[in-house]
């Protein structure tokens, strides 16, 4: 992909080096994401799951060992630790030029990632978990992708509450990129976090209104994929919501996303590959 090849070392990586949109494949190391738990046990099998999306087009491989479902069970650092260290470490030792972002929202799971060979910390709370993490990323000196959720996992759908969720999460981005700014993290994407903390009819408002965050001049990453706000509309299933993740991801491209967050990496770079072609 042509933003990887602008970056001379792995450590020189910034998202202010995407030209154009790139996608991130989804890697979950538990037993009860709602899609893909448990589908992934053993080194051999992870592994061969990293070099599939980096040969179908991934730019970056999301790793993530916390499950943020709604409802997902709360587990302790420890347990997120061991889920993910040792296969971050195989990760990196069989795919050395392989970018990896974490997904977590605990500072210390950062920092050890990053230790081991990790380049990107993808917070699903925004910093609101874990009070340090501003402060570790900028010392890490690593790029940050910053998610809007109400709420936490546990809870987030619960009755979300909004007056205008797109001028509220707007609100939201303004006061934690200066957070940000003054903590010395200037790298940093945005999520507005499609499914967390948000209604069904939210979703689709922010979907709509997904331009409205350029202003921000930030790279948007959208995680779309197979979401019950697309599987919900056709009354069908997670399995069953691929062709609704296209349609999502072609939307979101043309309404300004940058990063592509995603289960199927080769679908997801054929929309990008298409809509390249449209636009040309």
């Amino acid at each position: 992909m042509g933003f990887i090849s602008n970056c001379r070392t792995l450590s020189s990586f910034s998202f202010q080096n995407i030209e154009r949109p790139i996608v991130m494949g989804i890697l979950n190391l538990t037993p009860d994401s709602f899609y893909d738990g448990g589908l992934y046990k053993n080194k051999s099998t992870i592994l061969h799951k990293v070099g599939t999306m980096l040969q179908e087009g991934a730019s970056i491989i999301d790793v993530g060992a916390y499950s943020s479902r709604p409802n997902a069970k709360h587990i302790s650092f420890v347990e997120e630790q061991k889920r993910l260290i040792p296969i971050l470490k195989s990760i990196v030792k069989e795919y050395p030029k392989a970018i990896i972002s974490i997904d977590t929202f605990r500072s210390e799971i950062a920092k050890n990632s990053i230790h081991e060979g990790a380049h990107i910390i993808n917070d699903i709370s925004g910093g609101n978990m874990d009070s340090n993490m501003f402060k570790t990323i900028a010392e890490l000196n690593v790029p940050y992708i910053l998610m809007h959720m109400q709420g936490i996992p546990q809870t987030m759908q619960n009755n979300p509450n909004y007056t205008d969720v797109t001028s509220e999460i707007l609100f939201f981005f303004q006061n934690k990129l200066k957070e940000l700014e003054q903590a010395g993290v200037k790298n940093v994407v945005l999520d507005v976090g499609f499914g967390f903390g948000k209604t069904l009819e939210q979703n689709y408002q922010l979907l709509q209104k997904l331009t409205e965050f350029k202003v921000l001049d930030k790279p948007l990453l959208v995680g779309l994929s197979r979401k019950s706000m697309l599987h919900k509309v056709l009354k069908t299933t997670p399995e069953e919501a691929l062709n609704a993740t296209t349609i999502a991801h072609t939307i979101a491209i043309l309404n300004g996303a940058n990063i592509l967050r995603v289960h199927d990496v080769k679908e997801a770079v054929e929309v990008l590959s298409l809509i390249n072609q449209y636009q040309k």
